[in-house]
């Protein structure tokens, strides 16, 4: 049996606000004094957020990437950052004689926007309840498949942008847990300098690191082109596809 993080948190003063970074610490020293290598289904975005993430874990867990990310526009796009992960998946095992399993969801951006849609989230500014949808969506997803295939853990590298909110992710992540036989793995990457090494993995495996999030609200927020986004996107594909 995996051991719940929750019982970490509800040993804390109710008034004290919780350092997610330091509950998964101690969760790790429970895994260290049962001598548990425990399975962990992680969410990632992105190659880039996957990093130090992978780094940081691999030594403690068995780990398997679930790619589960249909907010991302446009499908090629969404295919580039598919094949990305997979590529520095790869780089990193070959390298550091890991053995980290990758997953990928089904790709149905019709289900984010019919989300988006019946929760009248589309006006939402970045960061807000829109964002909220988003991680709930994608968590729950995660937290599906790792009952699923009996993995010890879910859990999410989001945790690792100083763009998003830890604290709701990781609350999110709880909520989830009460509806699904599999603990929630807490986080919070970004610490112990957790971006800055990130940053350094994506030049030394030479991985691309996009200007927006997915989400085609909040690209066109930000004047992102998507004709130029398409296009990198298909040369990118192209230049990875097998000779004949």
């Amino acid at each position: 049996m995996s051991e719940d993080a929750l019982e970490i948190i509800n040993g804390l003063s109710p008034n004290q606000k919780i350092n997610y970074d330091k509950t998964l610490k101690t969760l790790i020293k429970k895994w260290e004094k049962k001598e548990a290598r425990p399975k962990i289904l992680l969410h990632s975005c992105c190659a880039p957020c996957s990093t130090y993430c992978l780094e940081y874990m691999t030594d403690l867990a068995d780990i398997t990437i679930y790619f589960a990310n249909s907010n991302i526009h446009p499908k090629v796009e969404y295919l580039r950052r598919e094949q990305v992960q997979k590529d520095f998946i790869a780089q990193f095992n070959e390298k550091n004689n890991k053995q980290v399993q990758f997953l990928a969801a089904p790709y149905e951006p019709q289900k984010f926007m019919k989300m988006v849609r019946d929760q009248e989230l589309t006006q939402e500014p970045e960061g807000g309840k829109r964002c909220s949808a988003c991680f709930q969506m994608r968590l729950d997803l995660v937290a599906e498949k790792a009952q699923e295939l009996d993995f010890d853990y879910f859990g999410s590298a989001l945790t690792l942008s100083p763009k998003k909110n830890s604290q709701l992710i990781n609350t999110i992540g709880f909520d989830i847990q009460k509806f699904y036989d599999v603990n929630y793995l807490p986080s919070d990457f970004k610490k112990n300098k957790g971006y800055e090494r990130s940053l350094e993995m994506c030049r030394e495996y030479d991985i691309y690191r996009q200007c927006y999030c997915g989400c085609v609200f909040a690209a066109q927020d930000q004047g992102v082109d998507f004709k130029q986004v398409t296009q990198d996107a298909k040369e990118y594909l192209e230049k990875r596809r097998p000779e004949a």
